[in-house]
């Protein structure tokens, strides 16, 4: 199969709901493959966007099928038994189509506006927010990802750390505003087993108005 790099189509929400017939398909990068270099360079962009998110939106598609076999027979074992398959690809779709839009060939520097006066608030400043991200993605154990969460209820900003595939809202209720994929698949072929480097190279290409778009909408 053969998946375009370029699309002028923005990346939407992921995943309807379990009653739609609509499959879930890989969406399109904003920019080419090689549009992240030196930072992440093609070919790990590449195998990450049209290898490794495509398999996780196939074998959703595949578990939601059955799940809706399961619901249609009123087959409660199994649908137990497909929630993992569920969560793991579920959360795989949905943190790779908020990264890839998380990144840009024009990102880094620092974001402006009220989503910079709330990381000062919040984080006491931005070199202190860069840090503490920094130090839960190097942090994770294994595989899994660094987030920039919003809490609506306390109404600030929050970082966690998911294991494996776990999508933020879905296993902690934070809004997701940034991701940093820290699986080895992300950053392997170029950087080999130095987490540190990856995530330090990974913030020179921030999309910081795509976060803060996801901060303005997440407040309302």
């Amino acid at each position: 199969l053969f998946f375009s790099s370029r699309s002028s189509v923005k990346l939407v929400a992921p995943l309807g709901s379990l009653v739609s017939r609509q499959k879930h398909t890989l969406p399109d990068l904003p920019y080419d493959y090689a549009a992240l270099e030196p930072h992440i360079n093609a070919e790990i962009m590449q195998l990450h966007h049209s290898k490794h998110h495509a398999a996780y939106v196939n074998n959703l598609n595949v578990a939601e099928e059955k799940y809706k076999e399961a619901l249609a027979k009123g087959d409660v074992t199994t649908q137990v038994s497909l929630q993992p398959a569920l969560k793991f690809n579920g959360g795989g779709h949905i943190n790779h189509t908020i990264f890839w839009t998380n990144l840009s060939p024009n990102g880094g520097g620092e974001p402006k506006g009220e989503l910079m006066e709330a990381i000062k608030r919040d984080f006491g400043s931005f070199a202190n927010f860069k840090e503490k991200l920094t130090a839960v993605s190097v942090g994770v154990q294994g595989s899994g990802w660094g987030w920039l969460g919003y809490n609506k209820e306390q109404g600030r900003l929050q970082i966690a750390a998911c294991a494996n595939q776990d999508p933020l809202q879905g296993t902690t209720g934070l809004i997701p505003l940034l991701g940093i994929d820290v699986w080895e698949h992300a950053y392997y072929l170029q950087y080999k087993n130095v987490r540190p480097d990856y995530l330090k190279a990974i913030w020179n290409v921030i999309n910081w108005e795509n976060v803060s778009s996801r901060y303005a909408t997440c407040k309302k």
